[in-house]
């Protein structure tokens, strides 16, 4: 078993009433390895200026660590096959809607990965196998209800 942890630090400003519901949702990731990021509301949730749309807000948080997850697993299997990968760069797009309830979620989250590699190129096949095993093995995406796509870019 492994544990993950991180701590989430927020902190009602002195002039904000809250129970008038205009507060910062301005807030702190800290992670056990030291980094701290500055987080948020989304700003398509909460207006501005309560949410802080320069910070990471958790939808986006969410599909960043689908799409990290995939890269990591997705550099592995390559490295495993013999692939040798230059860089790796990916568009993740997340779609929030509402569910059968009339609830929010983040229904659906498309990859487009854009991988550049040096010596062996893949085909197409080949790649499309390489990133299916990938989202098969990915830590993140086999804890989730939402639908991972991933459409290859060239």
């Amino acid at each position: 078993m492994i544990e993950i942890e991180a701590t989430i630090s927020w902190l009602r400003q002195t002039h904000e009433a809250f129970t008038d519901q205009r507060y910062s949702r301005a807030h702190t990731w800290h992670f056990d390895g030291g980094a701290d990021v500055a987080a948020s509301s989304s700003p398509h949730i909460v207006p501005l200026p309560y949410s802080v749309a320069a910070h990471v807000d958790p939808e986006e948080a969410y599909v960043a660590s689908l799409s990290s997850c995939h890269m990591l697993v997705f550099l592995a299997v390559a490295a495993k096959r013999g692939y040798a990968v230059d860089s790796y760069r990916d568009r993740a797009q997340g779609v929030m809607e509402k569910n059968p309830q009339g609830r929010l979620h983040i229904s659906r989250v498309t990859l487009h990965p854009r991988v550049a590699y040096r010596g062996t190129v893949p085909d197409a096949a080949t790649e499309h196998a390489l990133h299916h095993e990938a989202h098969e093995q990915c830590f993140i995406a086999n804890s989730v209800r939402t639908v991972i796509d991933t459409l290859i870019e060239h």
